[in-house]
């Protein structure tokens, strides 16, 4: 099958379309329905009433946008029409709630006259927090924005002609640093003189190029002052130049942005340019010149952008509709103006300046992406987008008086967050408290690119003083060759005089077989033991390992120098898995292969410790194959036995019970319903394997098909804070487990 009727497949599997309506509160007694509508209803539709501002409050409306067209200009097909163009206005309300958790209603209207559309759209001005209009075509499309902006008093954005705008304004801002030009003084060529030019050449205005140094072109050639054929917007950008053709008008300009048709520009059209040129080929399907054509046609610096995803720097509506609306709906602003549009471009820009992380890399086929001629801009894909562009827009919003409520952009930036899944949520707990009181973190592999890119967000967010043990020159020239902008503090093995860490070591092991001459030798070539030593001596506050070792080798090291706390005679690892509306912490997942029932009373009480620094308050089940007795056998008295253990223990100050099975831990209905005796008062949100095969298993299934998100494993027990990763962690893994371990440190 071909793409055509693979998308056909697509959008007629039942159910048809691509969206549906959910509800967001219980509808399962008649209680409920009788609170959803009648008679309950009134309530909030009284208070509405006196005060229309309540329907932020009592409705969706704060999170709902109307995308209305009527198919007059979709892209690649043209005037359609209203009917034919629901897919695409459907497509849009998917990523509209892929990107930024925004519900949309599509609303396709049968009406070609300017004033028709005008009544119909501000008509629903109640529904709806703001308005997308899409695909109309120009320029019918400037005068319904115009005319909306000044009817209603919710924000109303057109992105065929503000999102290009936008998003290649971001670009452009990168692109004019790199290539060591001003703004100001760039002289532009436009290949189109459609929504998307205008509008892309006012805002390229708006931030701060000169009027007089555009050049706009049409089918019928440059658009001068001498022509009487052009509409009122095209002759905005009327120029008194003496080129008449397109290929005349590109002779030493700066940069030329397409939106227009595949294939009108020449390579010779291009090597006639000025140094350094920046071309923004964006016509879709096929660009104006094909991005190896345009970079095989100089020898400089050639910055390309285009509309497609399978080059660099791709110019994408989706980098920005949805988080321009997410700041403007949250700050209940009354328009997205001229200082909200700026807000996101310079947003953008600044965004693909930082470390990309390493999922968004993944899901680019592995390719490099690291600021320079071939990453101006950040990756659709890429989640930071949401809580970078957002607030800014927000904050532009309430500084500029559009805003109708005012924002703490700390919260809320922690409420973006929160809306990319739980585990952030529960990681800007540990974040939050790790940057109150930042400590000395050794990371053991300090020469791995991974630990390096840690490294620098640690210390760019303040989580941590980060410590690379490792080969100073190779860390510094990996620094350089991702271009980090920081001065990492890295302690070299190999140089110095660290005999007194061989003497510890020496001290430490002797009697468990290490010999003098081995101890020197681990110091200096293992950095491992040496970041354990490091901390055991109280020169780095934790540690970081196991990035490219086998779990059982890379925890060998602090289990033999640093062990484990005083009042502990076991270590345990621990993962947090986070739900949509819950999080779990699953013990033992890495370390004690058959515990009995004293390890398991320890370990489950190290993991109500951990679940409390997440701001969890423990409840406990011990998990096992019977509840509560109904087998008995060597297995199942373990788990039970641990409890009684715990029950007994003054110290225990949380809910544990057991032991039970892993159902009956999670469900209500059951602990409830069939064991009301269980001291657990809601479900178990700490579980606590029988054996480290039963752990590994339970939390893998869990990740896997449950959907969680994993965090961890994080390491307790130990008596300094240690964690070992898993190989092949991302860089947010070992930033998290980072921060997981300052607040440890804090602890301690």
């Amino acid at each position: 099958m071909g793409l055509d009727d693979d998308a056909r497949e697509y959008h007629r599997e039942d159910p048809p379309g691509k969206i549906e309506i959910s509800t967001t509160k219980p509808t399962n007694t008649q209680r409920d329905l009788s609170l959803a509508y009648s008679p309950g209803v009134a309530a909030p539709c009284r208070d509405i009433d006196e005060d229309l501002e309540k329907a932020y409050e009592y409705t969706a409306k704060g999170n709902l946008v109307g995308v209305v067209s009527n198919g007059s200009a979709v892209l690649g097909l043209g005037d359609i029409g209203a009917q034919a163009s629901k897919p695409v206005m459907e497509g849009k309300g998917v990523l509209f709630k892929r990107f930024a958790d925004i519900d949309v209603f599509d609303i396709e209207l049968d009406l070609n006259e300017v004033g028709e559309f005008v009544d119909a759209t501000a008509a629903m001005e109640p529904t709806f927090g703001g308005i997308n209009l899409e695909d109309i075509k120009a320029p019918e499309c400037f005068e319904i924005e115009e005319q909306l902006r000044e009817r209603v008093s919710i924000p109303v954005f057109h992105d065929d002609q503000h999102g290009t705008a936008i998003i290649s304004g971001a670009a452009l801002i990168n692109a004019a640093d790199i290539v060591d030009k001003d703004i100001e003084d760039l002289s532009i060529v436009f290949s189109g003189a459609g929504a998307s030019a205008i509008a892309s050449a006012r805002f390229y205005v708006s931030l701060g190029a000169r009027k007089e140094n555009i050049v706009m072109c049409d089918s019928d050639g440059v658009i001068t002052t001498d022509r009487d054929d052009v509409n009122e917007y095209k002759r905005e950008f009327a120029n008194d130049v003496e080129a008449d053709t397109l290929a005349e008008a590109m002779e030493g300009a700066d940069v030329f942005v397409g939106l227009s048709v595949g294939g009108i520009v020449s390579q010779e059209m291009v090597r006639s340019m000025a140094e350094d040129p920046i071309i923004f080929a964006m016509a879709n399907p096929d660009p104006e010149i094909g991005y190896e054509e345009a970079k095989e046609a100089r020898d400089d610096t050639v910055i390309m952008a285009t509309g497609r995803s399978d080059y660099p720097n791709q110019v994408n509506n989706v980098l920005g509709f949805p988080f321009i609306f997410r700041g403007a709906l949250d700050a209940r602003a009354t328009e997205i103006n001229e200082e909200m549009k700026r807000a996101a471009a310079h947003a953008l820009a600044d965004l693909a300046k930082q470390d990309v992380p390493d999922a968004v890399v993944k899901a680019y086929g592995d390719q490099p992406l690291q600021f320079g001629p071939d990453y101006v801009i950040p990756k659709p894909l890429d989640p930071r987008v949401l809580f970078k562009v957002a607030p800014a827009v927000a904050r532009a919003a309430i500084n500029s008086g559009s805003a109708r409520t005012d924002l703490d952009m700390q919260a809320y930036e922690e409420r973006l967050e929160a809306r990319l899944g739980k585990s952030r949520e529960m990681m800007r707990v540990v974040l939050n408290k790790a940057k109150s009181d930042p400590k000395r973190v050794a990371l053991a592999e300090g020469t791995d690119e991974k630990m390096v890119r840690a490294a620098y967000q640690m210390q760019d967010q303040g989580i941590a003083e980060p410590v690379l043990v490792g080969d100073e020159e190779s860390i510094t020239a990996i620094a350089a060759d991702l271009g980090l902008d920081f001065d990492p503090e890295v302690v070299d093995p190999k140089n110095g005089d660290w005999d007194h860490y061989a003497d510890r070591l020496y001290e430490l092991r002797r009697r468990k077989g290490l010999t003098k001459n081995e101890a020197n030798e681990w110091i200096h070539n293992d950095t491992n033991y040496f970041a354990s030593v490091m901390v055991e001596e109280g020169d780095a506050d934790a540690m970081l390992t196991g990035l490219t070792h086998h779990y059982p080798s890379a925890l060998r090291p602090p289990l033999q120098v640093i062990g484990t706390a005083p009042e502990a005679n076991y270590a345990a690892g621990v993962y947090l898995l986070t739900f949509k509306n819950r999080v779990i912490f699953c013990a033992d997942t890495t370390v004690n292969l058959d515990p009995d029932a004293e390890t398991l009373a320890e370990v489950t009480k190290h993991t109500a410790d951990l679940a409390r620094r997440f701001n969890v308050e423990p409840r406990a089940a011990m998990l096992s194959y019977s509840n509560f007795g109904s087998v008995t056998n060597e297995g199942t008295r373990k788990p039970r036995d641990a409890v009684k253990l715990m029950h007994d223990d003054p110290e225990v100050d949380f809910q544990v019970d057991g032991e039970m099975q892993a159902d009956t831990a999670v469900v209500e209905d059951i602990l409830e319903g069939t064991y009301e005796f269980s001291q657990l008062d809601d479900p178990a949100n700490v579980l606590v394997f029988p054996n480290l095969e039963a752990g590994n298993i339970g939390y893998k299934l869990l990740q896997r098909l449950g959907g969680a998100e994993a965090i961890g494993p994080m390491l307790v027990g130990m008596d300094k804070p240690v964690h070992v990763l898993q190989r092949g962690d991302e860089v947010k893994d070992i930033v998290n487990l980072g921060a997981v371990a300052v607040v440890d440190a804090q602890n301690e």
